[in-house]
């Protein structure tokens, strides 16, 4: 039976049980109907009570079960008929908190991209989204969501990324650009081939974070079941207690009437759940309660290099032009004959020009794989390449770099050099987190220890790894102590998977990352930004403290009301109007969570 369904049964109960006790003048039958009503309730919260029992778990439903059997058995059943009130009211509101605060994550599901409109010989036909494959050419028309991953070839335009990355701004997106199925496009038609397949596309893989998002039980929540038995004993010796002094029955029920468990059994779940919505508002999928209570215990963050504390996509570093060439036309000419090439220095040049009109047209081309490209640009043959290929002069190739040469009618014209660059947040991230208190950081990467030490100097991590195979990344991880645990380890490649699924929390760089990794992580930074990582934590840090607060509010309320009724001040009835006012107050508390 439905949460809503049973606090409907009870409010109709409750309808009916007035007009007989003060229309008819029956209050046999009111008596009659809320016995009625309360024994069915109470026996599916018996069953519920069992299964929970049966997970491993302890609730306190008991404390409620006995508490509507005691107001019944000793005739204040309009004290019973409340208790059943707050119970499913509390257990309604707590759904409705739950949907609330994931409007945000399931937002994502209505904008699943359904069709693509591919472009062959200048016609264009409608297909299913899931028709498209790697490299097909689609028209995406303004407004319309984009159907796969990809980038643009042709056209200009203003892309809206904030279901995906909640960058509430839409973001300028130019020829080489790449695009994110899910964002919408903005008022240009854009043309784009696809990376890939629907199926793996950026926006699946982050429909699937959603559907394994459902909120399970934490740690803590375990530890509000725990504190569940000594709350549950201390009720019942002060109702004893109360019982036993005053001789009265009475009193017993009164005084359980206000130690209804419903602040423990709501006040943690929901902060939680309010938590992980506040995370996706900042670009951040977070799959379960649990990594939230985790992240907020955070002594440790590891962090891949390449993707992770650099953008993980080269860019242009030096142009070097020879013979009286500048180093723009250099890189015109460059571009020009590479924008319509799908090789990654080819986008990174394009990416590299300010302006794409300053682009020459291109009236031939020719890609010759593991080479370069032959292009014609007004009237002369543009060869960009390796020195082989571009010209039969004798040119020196600079080792240990990602270096492209240029040459002019086989005239060498000189060479363009790329680096994977420092992410300009990275820094500010590592003061970040040493400002939450997480001080142990490292780097853990493939790369040379020379290079690994400059860049980990640079951004202020002092304990590096390097040229580290995924088994040794793995084995760092292992040998972390337990007095610097949990540990976070933050990466986007395929082969930090095996990293991010070994550590206590995964995250990975989702915007341009593996799909691997992605689905291996326990949370995913859907928008290109490394001090997400912080935020991250800082959002766990604020959520745990919330909850525990709002716990241990609920606790002591309760507390203190029961040594209160033990008195008989408290009569039965207002009892459960306070204990009402008691639960919201623990659910609003547990709200605020969900704010920034």
């Amino acid at each position: 039976m439905k949460h809503l369904t049973k606090l409907i049964i009870t409010i109709v109960t409750g309808i009916l049980a007035l007009v007989f006790e003060f229309i008819f003048h029956q209050p046999a039958w009111a008596f009659g109907i809320i016995i009625i009503t309360g024994s069915i309730m109470t026996f599916s919260m018996l069953v519920e009570m069992v299964k929970t029992l049966k997970s491993g778990k302890y609730g306190v439903d008991i404390l409620a079960i006995t508490a509507i059997i005691a107001t019944l058995a000793v005739g204040e059943y309009w004290a019973s008929l409340m208790i059943l009130i707050m119970l499913t009211g509390g257990d309604s509101l707590e759904d409705y908190a739950a949907k609330k605060a994931n409007k945000e994550l399931r937002s994502l599901l209505d904008n699943s991209p359904q069709q693509a409109h591919q472009l062959i010989n200048d016609t264009l036909t409608d297909i299913p989204a899931e028709k498209v494959v790697v490299g097909d050419q689609l028209v995406v028309k303004p407004g319309e969501i984009i159907p796969v991953d990809g980038y643009i070839t042709k056209g200009t335009s203003e892309v809206d990324e904030s279901s995906l990355t909640g960058e509430s701004r839409p973001v300028n997106k130019k020829i080489g650009d790449p695009l994110m199925s899910g964002s919408i496009n903005g008022d240009s038609s854009l043309t784009m081939q696809a990376e890939k397949s629907a199926a793996d596309s950026q926006y699946q893989t982050i429909v699937k974070l959603v559907k394994a998002s459902e909120a399970q039980p934490a740690h803590f929540v375990r530890m509000a079941d725990r504190y569940a038995v000594p709350f549950t004993i201390t009720a019942y010796l002060i109702a004893g207690a109360a019982w036993f002094i005053s001789k009265d029955p009475t009193r017993f029920a009164e005084v359980l009437v206000v130690a209804s468990p419903c602040p423990l059994i709501l006040a943690a779940p929901i902060a939680l759940v309010a938590g992980m919505s506040r995370s996706s508002r900042n670009g951040i999928v977070v799959k379960t309660g649990t990594t939230l209570e985790k992240m907020a215990e955070t002594k440790s963050v590891a962090f891949d290099k390449t993707g992770t504390i650099t953008k993980g996509a080269l860019s242009v570093d030096k142009i070097i032009p020879e013979s009286g060439v500048s180093a723009e036309d250099l890189l015109v000419l460059a571009a020009s004959a590479e924008q319509e090439s799908s090789h990654i220095l080819a986008r990174s040049l394009v990416a590299y020009i300010s302006s794409p009109e300053r682009l020459k047209k291109v009236s031939d081309l020719e890609e010759v794989t593991g080479a370069g490209v032959k292009a014609i640009i007004e009237g002369k043959v543009i060869r960009v390449g390796k020195p082989a290929f571009i010209s039969q002069q004798k040119i020196e190739e600079i080792a240990d770099q990602t270096i492209i040469y240029i040459s002019q009618d086989e005239h060498y014209l000189g060479y363009i050099t790329f680096t994977d660059r420092i992410r300009p947040e990275a820094k500010e991230t590592m003061d970040h987190l040493r400002k939450l208190h997480v001080d142990h950081l490292l780097m853990l990467t493939g790369d040379h220890q020379i290079v690994a030490e400059d860049i980990a100097k640079e951004v202020g991590i002092s304990e590096v790894y390097a040229e580290c195979l995924p088994q040794d990344k793995i084995n760092v991880l292992k040998q972390i102590p337990d007095s610097k645990r949990p540990v976070i380890m933050v990466g986007d490649g395929v082969n930090d998977a095996p990293s991010l699924a070994i550590a206590d929390v995964g995250i990975a760089m989702g915007a341009h990352g593996a799909t691997a990794a992605s689905e291996t992580a326990d949370a995913v930074i859907l928008k290109d930004d490394l001090e997400k990582v912080s935020t991250a934590v800082k959002i766990s840090k604020d959520t745990m403290k919330i909850a525990k607060q709002s716990v241990l509010i609920g606790i002591t309320i309760c507390t203190v009301l029961m040594l209160v009724a033990s008195t008989g001040i408290i009569p039965a009835l207002f009892g459960a109007v306070l204990q009402e006012v008691v639960d919201t107050v623990s659910i609003l508390s547990s709200l605020r969570a969900k704010n920034d």
